[in-house]
């Protein structure tokens, strides 16, 4: 047995979720351990998009441009019926965010960007097939035990905070005895990941074949390769499932023959909904799947794990560089909890219509989606209700004072910096607070730039519109872009929070 030294944070889990978390810790300056028991990156394929917030949490750490080489955006989508003629057609549409709306990816490479992003970070170690066996509170901070599965030693380390994203069947959470609460449908999925040799007639779009006898989801994935998925019978066995005879079965109803792809693997696995009682339990906190499940209708599992981590480690760098009160950190599920709890409705919901069985039912769908989207503006709001919910925080670290735009996340525009520059609007905060206002100086800011919060006039046409959209002539940003307080033109801006610095996310 060997013990080492104490790290700031350590991190169970290098999944997506993980990886971004040291990341996120790394360029903070913080010291991290990752703990994961795997050798090396998962081969299997199992998040295949993500969306344009996210990639703005992957611009933080300066892997956004990178990523996006690897990745498919702006595809069609197609909701289709049993003739495989579309009842609804649409792209999703962008929220200023500067980067695509929506993203198809090959989780793999995805999982190696962000690993190699992580070596980028002195401070952060990495130890690769090892596991924690267990989490105790000791004094002020918590013990890890950890195997090596290799060397079958062990190793006793110390951090100021642990993160588990160690997934749905998170140990961490089995081991604080922390409630998963939800369902797990009964219903079994078959999952085909191909290699394309030959495109084909719609390879390039995402289509939901809503065929009562057989739906199936149809995705293009970047880097040559293509996924289906569809849900196994209640008389059919799991065994024959995944035999080449009736995988091909499938396919070739939908035209797709051993010329146009090779089958790279098959897997069935069943859809959850779940939530963690508690986020929190001292200084532990769950995260990723650890923390909540959802089905992949729009695929939002590993996106939210990613906000997860921009909501909290930021938060952890000002506790732990004594910029903040720990009391800060009560606020990552209080933020966190409802998008995603609204997220999971409305995949739900998505999948109701995409796997509906009574033909009936299917047809009045068909029938009342096609008329909808010859409605003006139909397609818009049928996206803003069924799409992923808009980034806002209802509830949390946010200044007292009433007022619309506060809890929302900042559009990201291209701007022009002080020396004539063109870059994206977050380059330019450098993830700081910052002070935002369309006119005259707000009254109350020389408290916030007295402690060293920056403060920019904006002029850009689109984010000015959207302030006056929100009736805001100033606003205060968070580290993370999310808005803390917001006054109209002529009233004072609020204290900064007592107890704080504006040095909060910012290495020490």
């Amino acid at each position: 047995m060997t013990t080492t030294t104490t790290y700031d944070v350590a991190v169970i889990g290098y999944g997506p979720t993980g990886a971004t978390a040291a990341n996120l810790l790394g360029q903070l300056g913080l010291k991290v351990l990752v703990v994961e028991r795997d050798p090396d990156v998962y081969g299997r394929a199992r998040a295949i998009s993500t969306d344009e917030e996210v990639m703005r949490i992957w611009q933080s750490v300066g892997l956004a441009e990178r990523l996006q080489r690897d990745m498919l955006p702006d595809r069609p989508l197609n909701f289709v019926d049993a003739d495989g003629v579309p009842f609804i057609d649409l792209k999703i549409r962008p929220r200023g965010t500067g980067h695509p709306p929506q993203q198809f990816l090959y989780q793999p490479a995805v999982d190696h960007v962000l690993r190699e992003g992580v070596q980028r970070f002195a401070g952060v170690d990495v130890l690769l097939e090892h596991e924690c066996l267990r989490v105790l509170p000791d004094g002020d901070d918590i013990e890890l035990m950890l195997a090596d599965l290799r060397a079958d030693t062990f190793t006793r380390v110390r951090a100021s905070y642990v993160i588990a994203a160690d997934g749905g069947s998170s140990p961490t959470r089995g081991q604080l005895g922390i409630g998963y609460t939800g369902r797990t449908y009964s219903q079994r999925w078959v999952v085909i990941d191909t290699k394309v040799l030959k495109e084909w007639d719609g390879h390039d779009r995402l289509r939901f074949h809503c065929n009562p006898s057989r739906p199936t989801v149809d995705c293009p994935t970047p880097l040559g390769h293509h996924r289906w998925e569809y849900p196994a019978r209640a008389d059919e066995d799991e065994r024959e499932l995944l035999h080449d005879e009736a995988i091909w079965k499938v396919l070739g109803d939908q035209g797709i023959t051993g010329d146009h792809v090779k089958i790279l693997r098959a897997v069935i696995y069943s859809h959850h909904v779940r939530v963690a009682d508690r986020w929190r339990v001292g200084r532990v906190f769950l995260a990723g799947d650890a923390a909540h499940a959802m089905p992949p209708w729009i695929g939002q599992g590993m996106s939210a794990g990613v906000r997860d981590m921009a909501n909290l480690c930021w938060k952890l760098a000002a506790v732990i560089n004594g910029h903040a009160p720990d009391a800060l950190l009560d606020s990552y599920q209080v933020e966190r909890k409802p998008h995603v709890t609204e997220t999971t409705r409305r995949a739900c919901m998505a999948g109701r219509l995409i796997t509906e069985r009574n033909r009936a039912i299917a047809a009045v769908r068909n029938h009342a989606m096609r008329a909808l989207t010859h409605i003006p503006g139909a397609e818009a709001a049928a996206q803003k209700r069924m799409w992923v919910p808009d980034a806002r925080y209802p509830a949390g670290f946010l200044a007292a004072q009433s007022h619309r735009a506060v809890g929302w996340q900042i559009p990201q525009p291209w701007v022009t910096d002080t020396d004539g520059a063109k870059m994206r609007l977050d380059d330019l905060l450098g993830g700081r607070w910052a002070i935002l206002h369309t006119g005259a100086v707000p009254a109350g800011a020389s408290a916030w730039t007295g402690l060293g919060a920056p403060m920019i006039a904006i002029s850009e046409p689109g984010l000015v519109r959207w302030l006056h959209r929100k009736r805001a002539a100033a606003v205060v940003l968070r580290p993370d872009g999310f808005i803390y307080a917001a006054i109209k033109s002529g009233q004072s801006l609020p204290a900064p929070p007592a107890g704080f610095t504006l040095k909060i996310g910012v290495a020490a």
